[in-house]
């Protein structure tokens, strides 16, 4: 049976060890408070686990940990990579850091997948962008996707494009949500319970995305679309356009890059 081990249980890694769980196999759960890793390993059928048993049995190690905290969790358990004789991967979602830095941090050359989830993989709506080094072996990659693909899409990208992609999606969600919530509270200024609001917003987010994803339409065209002649649409677009909406949206997305980097930089 292949073993998934997750070092860290927090948001992101609670959300990918749950589609990991549901893809079958065995699941072992590290976190620094171990109430949060018991609760997980609960939930999910899962067991808790030492990061030394993690790195010394599972398949893949997913590393679940802060940029900052990495280093030290890797040159911990250097050893205990250096010391297998099964194949393994590890696979890191710690903003910023490239391949080559959690290669040296795990003691030299091993097999690392970089990804960049979002937290809607916890309900398998998420956008998870990977690259790979060559010493991934392609048995672990397919079993890589097998636990990963009830999380949401999954698509591999030059390792160098891995922070700007992970800016939107990965960030994007914060940005979306604001926009959410700005969008209700503004039905609630017009009248409707805070409720009823809410639940407009989001589902008209839910479904403007999803029709723009089916109808391979240009957002444009689809804005077009909406947009009636002397309507209320457009009285709305020309509002956002004053307020330097899709400015502040590009800025938003470069300054979250701009952060991912100076995070890598740093490590």
């Amino acid at each position: 049976m292949k073993t998934f081990g997750f070092i860290g249980c927090g948001n992101m890694g609670s959300a990918l060890a749950a589609a990991a769980a549901k893809a079958g196999g065995a699941l072992l759960l590290a976190d620094t408070d171990s109430k949060k890793a018991a609760a997980l390993a609960e939930a999910l059928g899962g067991t808790t686990a030492s990061n030394e048993t993690i790195a010394e049995t599972c398949d893949l190690v997913f590393l679940a940990v802060k940029p900052q905290v990495l280093p030290g969790v890797l040159s911990a358990l250097a050893p205990v990579f250096a010391a297998r004789k099964s194949p393994f991967t590890l696979v890191s979602m710690a903003a910023g850091v490239p391949i080559a830095s959690i290669e040296q941090y795990a003691g030299g050359s091993c097999p690392v997948i970089r990804i960049m989830p979002n937290l809607p993989a916890a309900c398998g709506a998420g956008m998870i962008f990977y690259a790979r080094n060559a010493l991934v072996a392609e048995d672990l990659l397919d079993l890589f996707k097998k636990a990963l693909t009830p999380a949401g899409k999954l698509d591999p990208l030059p390792e160098g494009m891995i922070d700007a992609a992970s800016a939107i999606s990965g960030c994007g969600p914060a940005f979306v949500w604001m926009f959410a919530e700005a969008m209700a509270d503004a039905g609630v200024s017009l009248g409707l319970s805070r409720e009823t609001a809410l639940s407009c917003s989001l589902q008209t987010l839910l479904g403007a995305a999803q029709y723009a994803i089916t109808s391979g339409e240009h957002p444009e065209s689809l804005k077009d679309k909406v947009c009636s002649p002397a309507g209320s649409t457009i009285e709305g677009v020309k509002a956002l356009e004053r307020g330097g909406f899709r400015a502040a949206a590009i800025d938003a997305v470069e300054k979250a890059y701009e952060r991912t980097a100076a995070l890598g930089k740093t490590n």
